[in-house]
């Protein structure tokens, strides 16, 4: 659903109480967090019973598992991401009723009222960078808001509210949320064409982020090895606006520090994050020391534990950029071993567009299995298969498998010897798979 954004948002205090239509998700679990921290009546619903509505219910949220109409009789503001239908009863009956109804960004924009606002925008790393970014100013005795689009795994939770005047969030590009906030720093990791069911062209994808930047009060920090962010710099700076770059042939500034997993592109967040954190004023080495102590967000290079001598990671990667990365840092993580991964495809459009970019990307593996295209937003497609992806895979054919999630552990773990690493990519359901390879190969539950 595509629900207009209101000019002007509403402030904080104008909300009333807010009910959230998806509460479970990672956008709108973590805007209810922020909106329960700051002492706002909170209800929502979802479709299906899960660990983050039971920790929102301890919270104070009043939180229904399925869509009624009596759900919103007694709010002011409804609140839908964007996985919500037109003909949800909820929506239906705050259209009805004439209640304010807020699209995920603006319930962000809102909840974020009267802070100072730090925003992680790109096509890739946000959600780390954001989260790096956070723990380095709470180790600089900042005390910041966050929203991460992921769980950090130093507290289990993707929202907090802090006692500082920061608020550092993760800036969605994808429906143009991130032009929605008003941002007083910004860090730019990259500007790689995506999302363009929405955007409709790289050049229109660009655009926005030239957009995104002219909002930006006080700094903006760009990640300029990536030519898109490099040419954002530079057209910034040029416009007289505060410009930090940095790159990983500039890494000497994270010193002897060792991150918590491999990989260029993960310096280039820590980097990123850093500057950031100097641009807001805070000393280098208490920003290193929360850097240093960054152990990992969910879904991102995150160690789901080791069987049969075999270890296990997932990933979020589905952008042939984001797997060429994520291959690199699990080659470095396999050391003498193999690299067995098992991708999924997201989205209809997205496969259409970059299906053979990911194959060739997944060619950095030893053994790849490929699983069946995760549909979201948009309807199938009979030429889009995850055939696009599995037939560009630079390896020899008995090297490279097709799977439903359902059969894809057992694909792996045929695929598996001891010492090999087995790394699960993407944004839909593949997250499920690990496990169930860790209890095909005996997984007893004591690790990972």
């Amino acid at each position: 659903m595509r629900v207009p954004v209101p000019d002007p948002v509403p402030a904080l205090a104008d909300l009333g109480r807010v009910h959230l239509v998806g509460i479970g998700g990672a956008g709108l679990s973590g805007i209810a967090r922020i909106l329960l921290g700051r002492g706002v009546t909170v209800s929502g619903s979802d479709g299906t019973e899960s660990p983050a509505l039971e920790a929102l219910r301890e919270l104070g949220a009043t939180v229904h598992v399925g869509h009624d109409a009596t759900h919103v009789h007694d709010v002011d503001t409804l609140v839908v991401s964007t996985a919500i239908p037109d003909d949800n009863p909820e929506y239906v009956e705050a259209v009805r009723r004439g209640l304010t109804v807020l699209p995920r960004s603006a319930g962000l924009a809102a909840a974020m009222d009267g802070q100072r606002v730090v925003a992680v925008a790109g096509t890739h790393g946000k959600t780390t960078t954001t989260s790096l970014l956070t723990v380095a100013l709470q180790a600089a005795g900042a005390d910041p808001s966050y929203a991460i689009g992921g769980d950090l795994a130093a507290t289990g939770v993707n929202a907090a509210v802090g006692g500082g005047e920061v608020f550092v969030a993760e800036a969605d590009e994808s429906d143009g949320a991130f032009l929605v906030y008003d941002v007083a720093g910004a860090i730019v990791t990259n500007v790689d064409a995506d999302h363009l069911d929405q955007w409709g062209t790289p050049e229109a994808y660009a655009a926005a982020f030239d957009t995104f930047a002219d909002g930006v009060d006080d700094f903006l920090v760009c990640c300029v090895d990536d030519p898109g962010a490099a040419a954002l710099a530079d057209r910034h700076e040029a416009a007289g606006r505060r410009v930090v770059r940095v790159s990983v042939a500039d890494d000497a500034a994270l010193g002897d520090v060792t991150l918590w997993a491999p990989g260029d592109h993960y310096r280039i967040d820590a980097l990123a994050a850093l500057a950031a954190g100097e641009a807001l004023g805070h000393d280098r080495a208490d920003l290193l020391r929360g850097i240093a102590s960054y152990t990992g967000t969910r879904r991102r290079m995150e160690p789901k534990g080791e069987a049969g001598g075999v270890r296990v990671y997932d990933s979020y990667a589905h952008h042939p950029t984001e797997i060429v990365g994520d291959l690199q840092s699990a080659r470095a993580l396999a050391g003498e071993g193999r690299l067995v991964v098992a991708f999924q495809p997201h989205l209809v459009s997205r496969t259409r567009i970059f299906g053979t970019e990911m194959g060739r990307a997944l060619g950095a593996a030893d053994e790849v299995v490929v699983l069946d295209l995760y549909l979201a937003r948009e309807a199938p497609d009979p030429e889009v298969t995850s055939a696009l992806v599995a037939d560009a895979v630079p390896l020899p054919r008995e090297r490279v498998g097709r799977a439903s999630l359902e059969a894809a552990a057992a694909a792996l773990v045929e695929r598996a010897r001891p010492g090999d690493l087995v790394l699960t990519l993407g944004a839909g359901t593949v997250t499920r798979v690990g496990p169930e390879v860790l209890r095909l190969l005996g997984h007893t539950g004591e690790d990972g």
